[in-house]
């Protein structure tokens, strides 16, 4: 048996490397492992994941955050879902919620009941049946709860906050158990020269960071798992053609909005994300379709107040590292592929790649058979995630600029197409058993998007088509009654 890690490296702080040395610190507390983080003030981060889905308790879970303290340390205000402005043109808006549609237990049935009942031409609006959607709408807010016979149960929920704040909160997580930090850059990297494993980080200063493992969260240039282990990147740019965005805080709200929203324009999308201390907004665009000057335009004249800081312009390529473990160097967050922050993924994907390397954690000898199962996960993982923001951009509908018009009739994955074709014909969402956007996400989104099922589950023929809309109604109902009592966001 080989010998055990006994020196773990993490290249870069920020959200992914802070995150990555809390979760280390915490799975490896007994074991004698060393955790080293690099990192320099000098190179910047990219900050602007502000916005998560209901997997961050995982994590948060998982590194022992308490939730009163974490959302107190990073201006943390709830998210329980995102809106959609302006993607079928004009005034329109729908709602992707947390949690489940109709009853409890009802879930993956629901979209069947509510797909008979408008092809028998009833006027039932999709939002009246998430008790999610109607308390954001409503700006209420209740946590979820166990009973799986409580209407609560259906809600889900997760959080905005500062990702500057958050990596600082973190920090100090695993700096308490023992994590040391060494401030500088790296000038040269030490490779083995018969196996091109990495041996050590010298910095700028001289100093030399040897380790067993090295997990690369140096951002999207990728020192380690590009630079020199030479990994491999497949750009995805022809579906999804967004490659820049403009980033500005604004003053915080007087009510704070429990929701993240999108809203379309004619190069891209804009997001607005309130925390408690500001409001975060930005512009995802093309620039094939847009001038970045013309950008940054239009999102300081669409903002709601003046900004409090300059604009920043991060640019990216989507896409994602044809392997995001190669020989003793892990890639995680923005250095292992990266998908625009539409449904807001990012902090999910590095949560998810620390998971997959917590599962498959090596030893010295680094066997090969544990990258091979870690880069299969992690290309389906962010693979179904692409798919899932590009049926936004491929089923709008109503919008005639260029870059819509492109997305709208550009080839899409073709696991993209079954899916969109099973549920256009027979009211199927056919998913696979890991995918992180469950029924009630896709539901939403297409339905959202204008593609309607042409037919429904015949099991559910048992009931009368009578029998089904009452069910509906009643529904409808306990979710407004439920919503009235609850208390403000």
């Amino acid at each position: 048996m080989a010998e055990p890690i006994r020196n773990v490296v993490i290249l870069g702080g920020g959200t992914a490397g802070w995150m990555t040395a809390a979760a280390l610190s915490k799975a490896l507390e007994r074991s004698g492992t060393a955790i080293t983080l690099v990192e320099s003030e000098e190179i910047g981060t990219v900050g602007v994941g502000e916005a998560t889905i209901p997997t961050i308790h995982w994590f948060n879970s998982l590194v022992g955050l308490d939730e009163a303290r974490f959302m107190a340390d990073t201006g943390a205000t709830w998210k329980l879902g995102i809106e959609f402005r302006g993607w079928q043109g004009g005034d329109s808006a729908y709602f992707h919620p947390f949690g489940t549609y109709g009853s409890p237990g009802d879930g993956a049935m629901f979209p069947h009941r509510l797909a008979r009942a408008w092809l028998g031409g009833e006027d039932a609006p999709i939002e009246a049946f998430s008790l999610t959607t109607q308390m954001a709408r409503a700006r209420r807010f209740a946590k979820p709860v166990g009973d799986p016979r409580s209407l609560l149960s259906t809600l889900g929920y997760a959080f905005h906050f500062d990702a500057a704040r958050y990596a600082a909160h973190l920090r100090m997580l695993a700096q308490a158990r023992g994590v040391t930090r060494h401030e500088g850059k790296v000038a040269h990297v030490d490779q083995d020269a018969e196996s091109g494993h990495v041996r050590a980080l010298v910095l700028d200063n001289g100093e030399r960071i040897a380790g067993d493992l090295f997990v690369d969260c140096s951002g999207f240039r990728g020192l380690l798992i590009e630079q020199v282990m030479h990994a491999g990147y497949e750009d995805w740019s022809h579906w999804l053609p967004c490659d820049a965005a403009w980033a500005a805080p604004s003053a915080a709200e007087a009510q704070v909005t429990p929701y993240t929203q999108a809203t379309a324009q004619e190069a891209g999308w804009r997001w607005r994300i309130p925390l408690q201390h500001r409001v975060g907004n930005g512009y995802v665009f093309s620039t094939r379709f847009q001038e970045p000057d013309a950008a940054r335009a239009l999102l300081v004249d669409a903002m709601e107040s003046p900004p409090i800081a300059d604009p920043r312009l991060i640019r990216f390529t989507p896409g994602r590292r044809k392997r995001a473990w190669v020989g003793n160097v892990v890639a995680v967050g923005l250095a292992s592929g990266f998908l625009e922050p539409l449904e807001s993924t990012s902090i999910h994907l590095i949560q998810s790649g620390i998971g997959k390397l917590l599962s498959l954690f090596p030893r010295a000898d680094m066997n090969p058979l544990l990258a091979e199962q870690y880069n299969r996960l992690s290309a389906r993982e962010i693979e179904e995630v692409r798919d899932f923001v590009i049926l936004h951009y491929h089923r709008t509908q109503g919008r005639a600029e260029p870059l819509w018009r492109h997305c709208q009739t550009m080839p899409i994955p073709e696991t993209l197409a079954y899916k969109i074709e099973q549920f256009r014909t027979s009211g199927r969402i056919m998913l696979g058993i890991d995918e992180l956007f469950r029924d009630a996400s896709w539901f939403a989104v297409l339905t959202g998007q204008g593609t309607r099922a042409r037919d429904y589950n015949p099991l559910l023929d048992v009931m009368s088509e009578a029998d089904n809309r009452e069910q509906l109604r009643a529904v409808r109902n306990a979710i407004r009654g439920t919503v009235a009592k609850l208390p403000n966001a």
